[in-house]
């Protein structure tokens, strides 16, 4: 009877001891966001469209660091967004027209940092995806940004997971 409470006596002593360890985490900046190439809504509030729109690639990035060793934290600064598609003026109807001329980007500055803030790799990113209606992958094909997405995951795979 009186091994159990010692058991766990033991293994929460243990537990105590063990230093916490936080997963990666990212932190996301949205640097003169009205400069922005193109981020327009179409027939969406822009004001809306804009938070909707830093607040899905937010959590992209969030998603993308976990993939970081633990204590990490991915740390970027966005300049410039140029969404696919570009939105066009139809009458009273707004409209965004995706056609392989008008292709993703978007313009970074990005810093991996421990711990203690300690600069692990840092670099400037401008991404473009010209080739971004082609292939096969459709791991975002009902996803808002999809095409976004899918050019930031190229990054990262090929910035950190060599």
């Amino acid at each position: 009877m009186k091994k159990v409470p010692m058991i766990l006596s033991l293994i929460l002593s243990i537990l105590l001891l063990v230093p916490a360890t936080k997963a990666a985490t990212s932190e996301i900046k949205w640097t003169n966001p009205d400069d922005y190439r193109d981020i327009y809504p179409g027939e969406e509030h822009r004001k809306h469209f804009r938070e909707r729109t830093f607040k899905a690639l937010e959590k992209h990035f969030s998603i993308l660091a976990k993939q970081l060793p633990q204590g990490q934290m991915l740390k970027v600064e966005v300049t410039d967004i140029d969404l696919a598609g570009d939105v066009h003026h139809g009458g009273i109807r707004q409209i965004r027209l995706v056609k392989e001329i008008y292709f993703p980007k978007m313009k970074f500055s990005y810093q991996v940092v421990d711990v203690k803030n300690n600069e692990l790799s840092a670099g400037q990113v401008d991404l473009k995806d010209m080739s971004f209606m082609m292939g096969s992958n459709l791991k975002y094909r009902n996803d808002s940004l999809g095409y976004e997405k899918k050019m930031l995951d190229n990054w990262f795979k090929k910035a950190f997971l060599k």
